[in-house]
This record gives structure tokens, sequence and C-alpha cells, in this order.
């Protein structure tokens, strides 16, 4: 552990360091399965504290950890060897919106869904929408890149990023592209920070563009029997259809969610192996009913429904939403990876035959977001199994799943970054060179390896 080194620059309310259980909350995150040792929180207000900050631990060689609406699930903010946490909590001010430029400006600690709220006040849309989005803050989604539902159509957070002011670790500010549109300078310092997981240098403000707020949405729920017609379908939507979601969730999700929300019914008069949900932005002319036939006609589906107002809209919506909570008692062990939307039946049937013919004994919960080739592969633990042999089963399954990832170039993180978790297997997805020049690149930035230490390499 670490004296105090911090208390001439902060408030005492901004600094907790007495070993409660409120300093092991702010020093994990959502994996929960990494040790916990904590030196303390701090809880800066201003860019300038989080650069004091910074100043004084790299001048004091003292480790520090970012921390946001700690949602993550690689482990990327955990404490866990004595490190002072900085907590954005407190950086939470909407600072100025512009009309001119579409454009909200805020410190990183503001909450995803205050965003959202903030831009449809002004008749706007963030479109940056995930199952954490209430806890989540927008330095935590910049600094993992975050993706969710709507990456098909509006891309990850990356894309709706114009400036941000970052702190690296020499206590240095970096303001980067003061909100341009176009700035032809050399390096784009911007997107080398966007999922950095805080590795290079923390961000405190960010400036995120907005856009018109979409018409009227609609969703479609299809039973498929198998895989077999899934790319040929989705080939379909996507080029004659306004979507802006493709979801894929199989019998088995459909079944935990039925089962720990008694308000819920089964969806489809089927019984499908493979739930399609597809959401489509209204258009002049468009008819989504017509596209249920046209689903029909092909038999890519076996049964389908498509909701009529905003009420069956959401409720179609959480037999897929519900299914991380639904979920949850079984302490999943979680895998987020990616493949190209060519690659995702494959990918599936390689997962199965991995399950079955290795571990048949482990519960293999699969779903995602097919439109960008995302899956979230959840291993549930058997109430039989102890957590450490569970664990242990999982991570000889990963290395199985690794493996086949790397044969169809996808990648061992899609949206929740490296962190702790994924250190092992990163090289199933980077070169050994590309490993080392980030090695590189961080060094410029935090010569001392103050910031996040021990993260993604």
């Amino acid at each position: 552990m670490y004296d105090n080194h911090f208390q001439d620059i902060l408030e005492p309310n901004q600094i907790l360091t007495t070993p409660t259980s409120e300093v092991e909350h702010y020093a994990q995150d959502w994996t929960k399965q990494f040790p916990i040792q904590a030196s303390g929180i701090l809880f800066p207000k201003s860019h300038e504290e989080v650069s004091s900050i910074v100043k004084r631990a790299f001048e004091k060689e003292i480790p520090l950890v970012p921390s946001g609406g700690r949602t993550g699930l690689s482990g990327g903010a955990v404490a866990s060897h004595g490190e002072w946490v900085v907590s954005m909590d407190k950086m939470n001010k909407i600072l100025s919106f512009s009309k001119a430029d579409s454009s909200l400006h805020v410190q990183a600690g503001v909450v995803t869904d205050i965003i959202h709220e903030e831009a449809k006040n002004q008749n706007l849309y963030f479109p940056v929408e995930f199952g954490a989005t209430g806890s989540s803050q927008i330095g935590g989604n910049v600094a993992t890149n975050a993706g969710g539902v709507h990456v098909l159509k509006y891309g990850s957070t990356r894309d709706w990023i114009l400036s941000l002011k970052v702190v690296t670790g020499t206590g240095e500010t970096i303001e980067i592209n003061k909100g341009l549109v176009k700035n032809n300078t050399g390096y784009d310092l911007k997107h080398l920070f966007i999922g950095s997981e805080g590795t290079l240098g923390f961000i405190t403000e960010v400036e995120v563009k907005l856009a018109p707020l979409p018409e009227e949405k609609s969703v479609l729920l299809l039973g498929l029997e198998s895989l077999d017609p899934l790319l040929e379908l989705f080939s379909y939507v996507k080029n004659n259809l306004p979507i802006s979601a493709f979801e894929l969730f199989t019998k088995d999700c459909l079944n935990h969610v039925l089962e720990q929300n008694e308000h819920l019914k089964k969806p489809l008069n089927e019984d499908p192996e493979y739930y399609v949900l597809i959401e489509l932005e209204q258009e002049e002319g468009f008819d989504p009913s017509d596209t249920l036939e046209k689903v029909f006609e092909e038999a890519w589906a076996i049964d389908g429904t498509i909701s009529q107002n905003s009420a069956q809209f959401k409720e179609l919506w959480s037999y897929r939403e519900l299914i991380t909570e639904s979920i949850s008692a079984f302490t999943p062990y979680k895998n987020d990876v990616s493949v190209r939307v060519s690659k995702v039946p494959e990918f599936i049937k390689a997962i199965n035959d991995i399950v079955f013919k290795e571990h048949s004994d482990l519960d293999v919960v699969i779903f995602g977001h097919i439109g960008d080739g995302n899956l979230h592969v959840n291993t549930l633990k058997p109430e039989s199994m102890d957590q450490d042999t569970f664990v242990k089963k999982c991570e000889s399954v990963s290395a199985l799943l690794f493996s086949e990832l790397k044969r169809l170039g996808g990648s061992v993180s899609a949206e929740h970054g490296i962190g702790l978790l994924k250190k092992p297997y990163l090289k199933y997805t980077r070169s050994a060179y590309e490993i080392e020049m980030m090695k590189n690149i961080k060094k410029s930035f935090d010569p001392k390896g103050i910031l996040n230490p021990g993260k993604i390499f």
C-alpha cells in the first residue's frame, strides 16, 4: 500500500482510503474474478485535478487505475496490486451544446443515458446504445470503443467522437482534434486513445457528435430452424431495408429469459432453434409487413412476428435485452468475440462442436450482434461444480475457441477490450510485432508505466 500523496490536491471528501466494501466497489468491474487491493479511491472534479494527480503519481511512480461506470467485462478497471483508483464519478457535468455543430461537450464521468436524454432534448440522437448505458460513463465508452446494438448502421463509439481532452502518463494535457470535422495534419491521435483502455492517458472531457432523431422504428422477430438461411436473410435485409440492428439468440437464451420473467410469454407459435431480431427505421413508403411476406416466401424462417406499436416494440426487444440478466445467477464465464459476418454460421458451428466433443457437461449460451459479427459466448457454471474447476474448464474452452477465431481471422475481444482477462489470448488476434509496437506506443505516452499497469499486455 502507498501513503496518501494526494491530500494537498483534493479535498478530504474526494479521497477514500479506509478499507471498506466501498473501496472494493470502485476497484473492480463486472468481471469480479480478480483479487482486489487498492490503496484508495480519488474523486477529481476537473481536468486540472486529474492532471495534478497524474503529475504527482509520475513524480512518485505511483500506479493509477481509471474508473468509469465499471461495467466492463475484461478486468480493465481492476486495482489488484495497491494502485490508486481515479474515479470519474464526480466529473459528471454537461459542459456545452452546439446546435450548429450538432455536438455535446461533456466531462468523462457523464453516464451514457444522460447523453441520450440531452440529445433527445435537442431533437437529436446519440446512437451508441447497449445494455449498460444506464450505468456506463462516456469516458469508459471511449476508452473501450464501446459498440452495442446499432453498430451495423451507426458504427461504434469511435465514429461519434469529435474531440478529446486527455492527461498523459506524465500529467501533460492533450486537446485532440478540437471538434473539427476535417483535420488532416498527421497522425490521428484521437483514434489512438479511443480503445486504449486508459493505458495511454486518462480521458477527462469528450465532445460527441449527434445524429438526426430517427423516425418511428419497428421490430421483426423471426424463428429459424437452422443457421443455413442466416446469411441470405441478412444480405437481403441489409441491402434492401432501412435496418439499424440485426440480432441473434438461441432457443436456450429464450428459455432462460422466460424462466426468469414470468410476465413474458413465448413470442412465436413455433419453437425454433434460433431467433433473429431485426430493427427497422421507418421510411416513407416502407411497409415492414412486406418484409415478413418476403421472409416466408423465401422460406428463410418458419415463424415470425412484427411489432404493431411501441409497447410491442419494447416487448420484442426485451427477449434479447433480458438474456444477460436471466443467466447472471449461473455465474457465466463470458467471451465477447467477433468474426466477419460471412463467418458467423461457421463459427457458431465450431463453438457447438467444441463444447459437445470436449466439454459436454457445460451449458453454453450464445447471442450477439450478427450485423457486425459480434457474438457473446456465455458458459454457465453447473451448480455442482466449484468455481476453480469451472474457471479452468472455461479457460480450456477459450483456448480452443480462440484457435478457431485465429483460423477464421476473428478477434478475441469485440467490445470490452483486453484488460486482465484477455491478456493471455491477445496473441490469437495480434502478431508479436503488433504487440511490440503497442508496447512502444505506451512508453511514448506513459514512460514510467503508471497508467492502468498490467492491462492489455
